[in-house]
């Protein structure tokens, strides 16, 4: 069984046991958290479809570690000026272990 989950404006397709990064969610390693906002459940003809959730499903994940992403360099030249300008920005994730999908009753 799957589910596609929305968190951090992004979508993401999981199953029992996937580990994923998302965006930074405010919560301890080892704490445990549960996605209401689930677009699609379930597997071939036994799929449901939320319009835009479906209602009483939930995904329960595990929060393995905070971390964060690689360096992105932004960096700015006006030629012939002698003018530069290089900043870094490094992105914070969560990285979480789905546990258990939980179907509409």
């Amino acid at each position: 069984m799957f589910a596609v989950i929305k968190t951090g404006g992004k979508q993401y397709r999981v199953a029992a046991n996937d580990v994923l990064t998302i965006e930074k969610l405010e919560a301890a390693a080892g704490d445990s958290i549960e996605f209401t906002e689930v677009l699609v459940i379930g597997e071939g003809a036994d799929a449901a479809i939320g319009a835009p959730f479906v209602t009483g499903a939930s995904v329960k994940a595990e929060v393995v570690e905070q971390n964060r992403g690689k360096k992105v360099i932004a960096f700015k030249k006006r030629r012939r000026q002698n003018s530069k300008r290089s900043r870094g920005h490094r992105q914070h994730h969560t990285v979480v272990r789905i546990t258990d999908i939980v179907a509409a009753k």
